[in-house]
C-alpha cells in the first residue's frame, strides 16, 4: 500500500511537469488548432504532431518499475481522439504505442496495442458526439477524465491478456494500475482545463480587436454614405482586405455580390446573383453565420477547386435593423491559424451599417429639401449634426466592451442606438410630440449611461399629461447632448442631469439642469445645436419663447425651453 502511494505521488509529480509544458505551449500558436474540434486535414496534422509529442512525453516522463515503466501516455492518446477524431486517434495511439514498444519490457506488445486502443476510444467518443451535434461536451474536463479512467482500464485488460508470463503481467497491474487511474484521469482534465481557459482568453482578447475596427471605420469614413454600389462596396473591401489580412473580403446586397477582393476574386465576379447558402440564411434571419471549417463545414457555391476554406458572414443593417446586404470574411483552406475574428467582424459591420443608415439618411433629407422645402437650411444642419461620428464610435466602442461580459446589457444598447437613429430619420415632419422627443432623448442617454457606468445619474420628470404636447423635433436631445458634452462629462466625479416638464400659464417649460456650472456664453453663440434650437423656435413662436441660460459657476447650469402649450394633433 505504502509503495503504491509513493507511486502515485511519484507519478503526480511527474504529471505536473507535463501539464506545465501543456500550459507554457498552450501561450503560443501551436495551440490554436486544438482549442476547437480539428476537421480540416491542416488542422488534423497540427492535432495528431502536439498530442503524438506528448504522448511520448507521458512515457519518457515515467517512472521505471521493474521492467515497465509506469507512465501518462493516455492523456496524449485520448485527447488526441477527442479532438482530431479516430483517425487523430488512431495516428497518436500508434506513434505513441511504437515509441513504448522500442523501450522494450514485458508489456511492450501489450501497451502499444493499449495504447492504440485509447486512442480509439477518445476517437469513437468524438465522432459519437459530433453526430449528435452536442460539440460543446467535448470540452468537458470531468468528461474527458471519466473517458481517460475507461481507457486505462482498458489499458489494464489488455495488459493481462497479452503481457506474458501471466505472473509478471498480474504483478505489473497490482503495481501501476491505481496510480496510472488516478494519475492519467486528473491529468487528462486539467490538461483539457488548460485548453478551455485558453479559449475563453482568446475570447476576451477580442476587444481588442475595436481599435482595429476604428481604423478601419477612420479609412473608410463616408465612402459608403455617397451611396451603396459596387464602386463604394470595392472601395471599402480592399480597406478591410488590407487591414485585417483575412484571405478574402466580400460586400453584397439583398440579391447579388458587389465586391470581391482576394483569393477566388477569379470566380466570386462582383454582380453575380447571390448564390450561397450561408449568405442567404444570414440574410433571411438577419443573423450572423460562421462556416469555420471545422464545426460548420464550408463549400464554395461556384466552384469546386475555390481555395476558400472558411467564411464569416455578418449582415448589415438599415432603418428597423432591416437587413441591407451582408460583409463576409473569408479563410483560405491552407492558412492554418486562421485571422477571422468574430467580434472585429461584427465591429465591421455595424460601422458600415452606419455609414449605410446615414447614407440614406443623407439622401432623403436631400430629396425632402428638393421635392418639399419644408425645413430651413438651418434646420436640415442641425438634423445632419445628430448623426455625431463622435458618438457613434463611442457607443460601439462601448459595446466592443461589453459584449463578451454583458451581452444583455450589450443588446439593450443595440435596441437603443438602433432606436437614437430611427428618432433621426423617421420623422414625417418638422414637428413631434414631447414623448417621442423623450424617447429619443432616453435612447441617447441609455448609452451614456454605459459609456459613464456609475459616474452619471439621470432623472427624468415629465407628467404625463404633458406627453402630447408638441414642439418642434430636435429640440430637447442636442440641450441633453450639450449637458453631457460640455458639463458632466468634465467632472471629475459623478455628473448629475434632470429633465423636468411643467406648465406655466399657456406655455409649456421644459428644463435640462446639470450639476457641472460650466456654462460659458460664447461671443457667437451657444454653439451649433443650442444656438440653432432657439432660432427655430423664436422664428416659429416669436421672440416670447425659446431657450434660457442660467448658471451657478461650479454648481449647476439650466437651460429651460419655453413653446405654447399646444396638443399634437391626431
Amino acid at each position: 500500500m505504502v509503495g503504491s502511494l509513493n507511486l502515485t505521488i511519484s507519478l503526480l509529480e511527474q504529471t505536473c511537469v507535463y501539464l506545465v509544458i501543456a500550459h507554457l505551449l498552450s501561450r503560443t500558436r501551436l495551440f490554436i488548432p486544438v482549442m476547437h474540434v480539428t476537421i480540416r486535414l491542416p488542422h488534423k496534422v497540427a492535432c495528431y504532431l502536439i498530442f503524438s509529442i506528448f504522448c511520448i512525453m507521458g512515457t519518457y516522463f515515467g517512472l521505471r518499475l521493474d521492467d515497465s515503466i509506469a507512465n501518462t501516455r493516455a492523456i496524449g492518446a485520448v485527447l488526441g481522439g477527442i479532438l482530431g477524431g479516430p483517425s487523430v486517434g488512431f495516428a497518436v495511439g500508434l506513434t505513441g504505442g511504437l515509441h513504448r514498444y522500442s523501450l522494450g519490457g514485458s508489456t511492450d506488445l501489450a501497451c502499444a496495442i493499449s495504447t492504440v486502443a485509447e486512442g480509439l476510444i477518445g476517437g469513437a467518443v468524438h465522432r459519437y458526439l459530433i453526430r449528435r451535434g452536442k460539440i460543446d461536451l467535448l470540452f468537458q474536463p470531468v468528461r474527458v477524465s471519466a473517458v481517460t479512467f475507461v481507457a486505462e482500464v482498458v489499458q489494464m485488460a489488455i495488459i493481462l491478456l497479452v503481457a506474458r508470463p501471466l505472473p509478471v503481467a498480474v504483478h505489473v497491474v497490482q503495481n501501476v494500475a491505481l496510480p496510472m487511474w488516478i494519475a492519467n484521469t486528473l491529468g487528462a482534465g486539467l490538461f483539457m482545463r488548460i485548453l478551455v481557459d485558453r479559449r475563453v482568453m482568446v475570447e476576451k482578447q477580442s476587444s481588442v480587436f475595436s481599435a482595429k475596427a476604428l481604423k478601419i471605420a477612420a479609412r473608410a469614413e463616408g465612402v459608403l454614405r455617397s451611396g451603396f454600389n459596387e464602386e463604394n462596396s470595392a472601395r471599402v473591401a480592399r480597406i478591410i482586405y488590407e487591414e485585417t489580412g483575412v484571405g478574402a473580403v466580400a460586400i453584397t446586397d439583398r440579391e447579388k455580390l458587389l465586391a470581391f477582393i482576394g483569393i477566388g476574386d477569379d470566380h466570386h465576379l462582383p454582380g453575380r446573383p447571390i448564390s450561397s447558402g450561408q449568405t442567404l440564411q444570414a440574410i433571411a434571419e438577419n443573423q450572423v453565420m460562421y462556416a469555420d471549417g471545422n464545426e460548420v463545414a464550408y463549400h464554395c457555391s461556384i466552384s469546386p477547386n475555390c481555395r476558400l476554406g472558411a467564411a464569416l458572414v455578418i449582415p448589415l443593417r438599415g432603418e428597423g435593423a432591416h437587413v441591407v446586404g451582408t460583409i463576409k470574411l473569408y479563410e483560405p483552406k491552407t492558412r492554418l491559424f486562421s485571422t477571422i475574428n468574430r467580434t472585429l467582424g461584427e465591429g465591421i459591420a455595424r460601422l458600415l451599417s452606419a455609414q449605410i443608415l446615414a447614407g440614406r439618411y443623407e439622401q432623403q433629407m436631400h430629396r425632402i429639401e428638393q421635392q418639399q422645402q419644408l425645413l430651413a437650411q438651418s434646420e436640415i444642419k442641425l438634423l445632419q449634426a445628430q448623426v455625431n461620428p463622435h458618438f457613434l464610435f463611442n457607443a460601439l466602442n462601448t459595446l466592443s466592451a461589453v459584449i463578451r461580459t454583458e451581452p444583455e446589457l450589450a443588446r439593450q444598447l443595440v435596441l437603443n442606438l438602433s432606436t437614437f437613429f430611427r428618432k433621426n430619420l423617421k420623422r414625417p415632419s418638422d414637428e413631434a410630440c414631447l414623448a417621442d422627443e423623450i424617447e429619443h432623448v432616453n435612447a441617447y442617454l441609455q448609452i451614456e449611461l454605459a459609456r459613464f457606468t456609475g459616474r452619471l445619474a439621470v432623472d427624468i420628470d415629465v407628467p404625463p399629461d404633458l406627453t402630447h404636447a408638441r414642439l418642434p423635433t430636435f429640440s430637447l436631445q442636442p440641450i441633453v447632448e450639450n449637458a453631457i458634452k460640455h458639463g458632466t462629462s468634465r467632472l471629475i466625479g459623478d455628473g448629475r442631469v434632470r429633465i423636468a416638464g411643467r406648465c406655466d400659464g399657456s406655455d409649456l417649460l421644459l428644463s435640462v439642469e446639470d450639476n457641472a456650472g460650466l456654462y460659458q456664453r460664447q461671443p457667437g453663440g451657444d454653439g451649433l445645436g443650442m444656438g440653432l434650437v432657439d432660432r427655430r423656435i423664436r422664428s416659429r413662436y416669436g421672440d416670447g419663447y425659446g431657450l434660457d441660460v442660467e448658471c451657478d459657476p461650479h454648481v449647476f447650469t439650466r437651460v429651460t425651453l419655453r413653446v405654447p402649450l399646444e396638443e399634437l394633433a391626431a
